[in-house]
């Protein structure tokens, strides 16, 4: 009897292996693995946004994120924040239909769902859904939790994460959902957030999310060309990343930030994000 250590790896692992290579190979920072009866049984995302209505074959959906470097998020409102985020898009987007084409060829029905979902943000303000959520599909493949702000919440990276979808007839194994939150509710994402779009409650992490508030900042970022806004994914202090960078204080110096900036836009504290403010986009010069 062969010992346990060379025991033969059964075929939907050792695909998911192959998958994570392939992933890691092109760039991804995380892969995780969602099983769609998940989402059956959360019973928290309506059967039309489920994965089997957008594509029937489909049993795993695997979720790809990229992470956003904190110093940059930092900046935003920035012409360079929005930078990283289109090149962020382009680059999730690009794995996502190499995996697709990459299990197509294996003979494994797949089909990739864009990292955003729609077409503007006045189509979005219309109907402020996307036709997939890769929030949910994330936090099933145990990637994160939710957090106050709505926004995915990673040990690694907080909510600086962008994220892509492929949906595929593979039968993968999926990771265990993180049953502890990790949003410790400090709620610098409400104190901090310029159109006061987020609110806090007593009964539950989530908070009360007015998404029409959210994409008129997005509008506004827009015509000044420094879109998104991502005010509370530069403030929420979750992730190793924050590690990486030694920055003692941060949140601190966050909460003031508007204050300070409003009395003296030359503030020291704040040169090495206005600076970069002031070019390439058409904030205050």
């Amino acid at each position: 009897m062969q010992p346990a250590a060379y025991s033969p790896v059964r075929p939907n692992e050792e695909l998911r292996s192959r998958v994570i290579e392939f992933c890691r190979t092109h760039g991804a920072d995380l892969i995780g693995f969602a099983p769609v009866k998940r989402w059956e049984e959360f019973n928290e995302v309506p059967p039309e946004y489920r994965p089997q209505s957008l594509f029937p074959p489909a049993q795993t959906v695997i979720v790809i994120g990229l992470a956003m470097p904190l110093p940059i998020v930092e900046t935003t409102p920035s012409f360079l924040h929005k930078e990283l985020y289109t090149t962020c898009n382009q680059e999730l987007d690009s794995i996502a239909f190499n995996l697709t084409r990459f299990l197509n060829r294996q003979g494994l029905a797949s089909y990739f769902f864009t990292r955003d979902g729609y077409a503007s943000l006045s189509a979005l303000k219309k109907k402020p859904y996307a036709a997939f959520g890769h929030t949910a599909a994330a936090r099933y493949a145990g990637m994160g939790t939710i957090g106050l702000s709505r926004n995915l919440l990673t040990p690694e990276f907080g909510p600086r994460v962008r994220l892509v979808s492929v949906l595929t007839a593979a039968q993968l194994e999926g990771q265990p959902v993180m049953e502890k939150d990790l949003c410790i509710q400090c709620q610098a994402c409400v104190k901090c957030c310029p159109k006061n779009a987020l609110k806090a409650r007593d009964d539950q992490i989530r908070g009360d999310f007015d998404v029409n508030l959210c994409i008129d900042q997005h509008i506004e970022l827009v015509k000044q060309r420094c879109y998104p806004c991502g005010i509370c994914i530069k403030v929420c202090p979750i992730g190793k990343d924050r590690a990486l960078y030694k920055q003692k204080g941060i949140v601190k110096k966050y909460l003031h930030e508007a204050e300070v900036l409003a009395s003296n836009p030359d503030a020291p504290e704040y040169r090495s994000w206005t600076h970069v403010r002031r070019h390439g986009g058409r904030l205050p010069q």
